[in-house]
């Protein structure tokens, strides 16, 4: 090592020690070695090796003896021991501008919080604003710090890629000679992370003055390239764009293949083989003839097939059930009547109860599911008894006022460590429906987390399991278990797996819901919304089901009211 990674080291040792509380003496030492030792004008290399280091203001001799070890070997064990102590993702929150080691240690003890997307989260639920030291604009500062932090990391939340895919393909579409253009790729698969944009349009003529118009759209940061038939762009937000003009004769082609993944293009080039025939971006040939069509439909028609949805074209099997005709019609965002999961300022809403539910009425849902949090979630304002008692007086008299939308007397009960619910059988007998989740003690090894979810399903109380895997996207992994023993309790004990719609969750992950599916058990798209905006996060959820090959018969909020409410007093422990 050099003396400027030296010194980094000694910073990084310095801020370790602030983030575990250690002596302000001792941390200050490593940073102002660290210090030093960039302005030092002596040879490094030199005072090692005649050992005199201590000559150097505010080293001594066990800073010595690191430095020693960092310039001959390029590591420091004391450091890697110490970075043992704290979570992975700890040290990151630092690289946020004004989140400095004293305020990352309060988010650590007092709130868990270890990770970038942990704390976006924390954010955008409010949890920050009552916490000594923080409020509302630390909170809005620590927010557009993540966002900046974020911008160069390369991979991007689906909904985060979807609204500047949104906007740039609006754009594209009404420039002129622009006959159609289409999103493509991962987020046309709704796939949850996204590390680039495509985008497809055909034209006619004049594609030269189209890609001039492409690279000096609003919020270009940097041309990556230009070409006649492509051009890439990196958008302000950090996210790259790959724009592709092709005919509108090869567009049809061209869409399916810059949406499939690798092994369904592969598979799908195989069949057309099959029956003598070529597929490509540039069309379907018969020889060197191409076959004139028009839309991915009839390229799929051509070969046999059923249409396959963009979301399912992952190589999972579709292209054999397409060839049988028995693609399912997958569930669509008009299928729900209503939803669960929503929060109010009871809890850590940021809308009373009425607000929230006139939102939910001109999103066109029937029923709100309001479900607040249980009262062992401190840092959230979880409802003690005295709380509920008032919260169900005023559900009570807004259902009697409200035309067109009922709201039902939910709760987001936490899982305890033990996995009992967090409230005695007298109150939770008492809910509409409990969704059972955890929020605490993450760290948990398989089996004991297993168990501990178990227990919570096999609660005759519990309707619904919340945010199975507890995974924030780009933030945290989710806990361990075994997923398969949870979706066989769910079955057998008859219990509603949450799809959890948030764009940082979307959990239960896609890839389960066929298994669990097939076990019989059924689901609710929820979108664990903190604000009206947030109801509309149903959306993504409704992409994650339709990935997981659901129809609406799996999903029991596309029930119409009287049927929910039946549902929900057949599944009650008191029918």
């Amino acid at each position: 090592m050099d003396k400027k990674e030296i010194a980094r080291t000694l910073e990084e040792i310095g801020t370790l020690l602030e983030l575990k509380g250690e002596n302000p003496f001792k941390t200050r030492a490593y940073h102002n070695a660290a210090r030093t030792l960039e302005g030092l004008s002596d040879d490094l290399g030199l005072l090692v090796k005649e050992e005199r280091l201590t000559e150097i203001p505010g080293v001594g001799v066990a800073l010595a003896e690191k430095i020693t070890e960092l310039f001959k070997t390029g590591k420091l064990k004391y450091l890697e021991n110490l970075k043992k102590e704290f979570p992975p993702g700890l040290p990151g929150l630092l690289c946020i501008p004004g989140l400095g080691p004293k305020k990352v240690k309060i988010l650590f003890d007092r709130m868990e919080i270890h990770s970038l997307g942990e704390l976006e989260y924390a954010c955008k639920e409010n949890r920050l604003l009552d916490l000594k030291g923080f409020g509302a604009k630390t909170q809005e500062n620590i927010l557009k710090g993540i966002e900046y932090t974020r911008k160069h990391q390369g991979s991007f939340r689906f909904d985060q890629a979807y609204e500047t895919a949104e906007w740039i393909l609006k754009a594209v579409q009404k420039m002129p000679g622009v006959l159609r253009a289409s999103v493509g790729g991962s987020l046309r698969r709704r796939k949850e992370i996204i590390h680039d944009i495509d985008i497809v349009a055909s034209a006619r003529s004049g594609v030269e003055k189209i890609m001039d118009r492409f690279t000096r759209l609003s919020g270009v940061e940097e041309v990556l390239a230009k070409g006649e038939t492509k051009s890439s762009l990196r958008i302000a937000t950090g996210i790259q764009v790959d724009f592709r003009v092709v005919s509108d004769a090869e567009y049809p082609a061209a869409l399916l293949y810059f949406t499939g993944n690798k092994e369904h293009n592969t598979a799908m080039r195989g069949l057309a083989k099959t029956q003598g025939l070529k597929l490509n971006e540039y069309g379907l040939f018969r020889g060197e003839k191409r076959i004139p069509l028009k839309s991915e439909e009839e390229i799929f028609e051509a070969l046999g097939l059923a249409y396959i949805p963009p979301e399912i074209r992952e190589a999972e099997g579709e292209i054999e059930w397409a060839r049988k005709g028995k693609i399912p019609d997958l569930i669509e965002e008009k299928d729900i009547q209503g939803v669960f999961h929503a929060h109010s300022t009871y809890s850590d809403g940021t809308a009373t109860i009425e607000t929230m539910a006139s939102a939910a009425q001109k999103l066109g849902f029937k029923y709100l599911g309001l479900s607040d949090h249980s009262q062992s979630a401190a840092y959230a304002g979880g409802l003690s008894p005295a709380k509920l008692k008032k919260q169900w007086a005023e559900i009570d008299e807004l259902n009697r006022s409200l035309k067109g939308i009922k709201i039902l007397k939910g709760i987001e009960s936490d899982i305890l460590a033990d996995g009992s619910l967090d409230y005695p059988d007298e109150i939770l007998k008492r809910f509409d429906f409990v969704i059972a989740s955890i929020h605490s003690r993450f760290q948990m090894n398989e089996e004991a987390m297993t168990r501990r979810l178990i227990k919570a399903l096999e609660n005759p109380y519990t309707t619904m399991l919340g945010h199975k895997t507890g995974r924030l996207i780009l933030g945290r992994e989710g806990y361990a278990l075994n997923v398969d023993k949870i979706i066989e309790t769910a079955a057998k004990r008859k219990k509603i797996i949450e799809i959890n719609a948030s764009p940082h969750r979307l959990d239960m992950d896609w890839r389960y819901l066929k298994k669990a599916r097939d076990k019989g058990v059924k689901f609710s798209i929820n979108p664990d919304a903190h604000s009206p905006e947030g109801l509309k996060d149903t959306f993504y959820g409704v992409g994650i089901a339709r990935k997981g090959w659901l129809i609406p018969a799996d999903v029991i909020n596309t029930m119409p009211l009287s049927q929910i409410e039946s549902f929900l007093a057949k599944e009650s422990p008191l029918s």
